[in-house]
């Protein structure tokens, strides 16, 4: 007959505590310093990025700031460790204008270029930028209309360093399809949606403007997890349909 004492009982409850307190602390150390789990809340991103797609960022690639490092002190300003962005990133940064939001867009104007739109074709430091036209993209309406899918014009735009994405045209008039020359500052960043439509960006000076550099919070590396638009991740019941399977560990490019 075995008998099980109050202090094995005991010891076995604090292991458990011990563990479970250290795979938070290893949690809470991942999160602040290596990856941030991030989900895509708009459209401004399609078609690279949907609605319900969750992503990791990674905090280190562009060093360490005070909108990096939760809770860190006030006077931490600046950037630490890291190097900058290179053109074609798809960055998260905080809000210049609100610092308690956090946006996603593509990094298009290094410190010193001269960005400018015309007639929604891109140019940089008064060159245009090299773009093809592809197949319309047809899926989840990505231009804001009731309708729950369309067709839009899709375009393959290739920046200055070599990198490709794709870019979505819901308007062939939109209202930033024409745009002043933006002049980005030292030390910032200019930032585009590729759903250029429909992306409220640096595009938009009383908005976003010119991002500074501090304000970036790291690079968006893998999609982790997607759900379906208007789907609710907690609904574990509607996987199977909800889910985009596909997406899952896609790299962000």
């Amino acid at each position: 007959m075995s008998v099980t004492t109050g202090t094995k009982t005991e010891g076995g409850v604090g292991e458990t505590i011990r563990v479970v307190i250290h795979a938070l602390i290893i949690a809470l150390v991942i999160r602040t310093f290596l990856f941030q789990p991030f989900n895509i809340p708009s459209g401004s991103m399609k078609a690279t990025l949907l609605v319900g797609d969750y992503l990791f960022v990674s905090k280190y690639s562009y060093g360490y700031s005070h909108y990096s490092i939760p809770l860190s002190p006030p006077l931490f300003s600046g950037r630490i460790f890291g190097s900058d962005p290179a053109r074609g990133d798809i960055v998260v940064f905080r809000l210049p204008k609100d610092d308690t939001t956090d946006y996603i867009k593509r990094v298009i104007g290094l410190p010193g270029d001269r960005i400018q739109v015309k007639e929604g074709l891109l140019h940089i430091n008064d060159v245009p930028v090299q773009r093809e036209r592809l197949s319309d993209f047809i899926g989840e309406n990505p231009c804001g209309s009731p309708q729950a899918t369309a067709r839009v014009k899709r375009w393959k735009e290739t920046l200055p360093n070599g990198v490709s994405y794709e870019t979505l045209d819901c308007d062939d008039n939109g209202f930033y399809d024409n745009t002043n020359v933006y002049t980005v500052p030292p030390g910032h960043f200019f930032m585009m949606g590729d759903n250029r439509d429909n992306s409220t960006d640096s595009r938009v000076l009383s908005a976003v403007g010119y991002v500074p550099a501090e304000n970036l919070i790291g690079r968006a590396q893998m999609i982790f997890f997607s759900i379906g638009e208007g789907e609710s991740a907690w609904q574990i019941w509607r996987w199977p349909f909800a889910v985009r399977w596909n997406r899952i560990f896609h790299i962000v490019r």
